[in-house]
């Protein structure tokens, strides 16, 4: 699938999907999600993983058929990456959802708009096979990440008090959801019979 590219100022954004990675394009990732875990957000580690560890979590993901892989490029380097996690075959019942995770962008490459670029294209591309929810959790501590979510429409429907430890101290999740326009990934109310 081709990339989603615009241009911020004198820089070139690209999103993509990815089904393989190039050794360079792997060391880019592992650089950005390292930096992203580092920073604090993004990622479900809290810390820093040796590249051996991240490029082994990386070739995986590309193994398992129910993901989706998203990079994002600044002026042609990987910064960041998403993921799209749908039901398991055997699960009819939620066939409709799927789940954004470990969507971050490298600390580095931000305040390009890229982030945002990095999840419209993952709504685009699930509404498009036919998802009509999105669901994702983010920790308290992400106050960036979840300013983004909201602002995409997203809607905060929980909270888990005691939702993941970090640097000693437990911190409370904010689960949210969106529902998406059938083709466009734009969110829509009619899709829970509001007309």
């Amino acid at each position: 699938m081709s990339p989603t590219i615009q241009r911020a100022g004198q820089h070139k954004l690209a999103v993509e999907i990815v089904t393989e990675l190039s050794p360079h394009d792997l060391d880019e990732l592992c650089e950005a999600t390292n930096a992203a875990i580092i920073e604090g957000g993004g990622f479900g580690w809290v810390q820093s993983q040796d590249r051996a560890a991240l490029a082994r979590h990386f070739r995986g993901v590309l193994l398992v058929p129910d993901r989706t892989l998203f990079i994002a490029r600044l002026d042609g380097n990987v910064v960041g990456s998403a993921q799209l996690v749908r039901p398991p075959r055997n699960n009819e019942a939620q066939a409709f959802a799927a789940q954004l995770t470990h969507a971050y962008i490298a600390p580095y490459a931000r305040g390009h708009g890229l982030a945002r670029q990095l999840v419209e294209r993952v709504e685009e591309y699930a509404a498009g096979t036919g998802i009509r929810v999105l669901n994702l959790d983010v920790r308290e501590t992400q106050s960036s990440a979840i300013a983004l979510f909201e602002g995409l429409g997203y809607t905060r429907w929980g909270t888990h008090p005691c939702y993941a430890r970090v640097e000693s101290r437990t911190v409370a999740g904010h689960f949210y959801h969106k529902l998406l326009e059938p083709g466009r990934g734009r969110s829509t109310e009619s899709l829970i019979g509001g007309g």
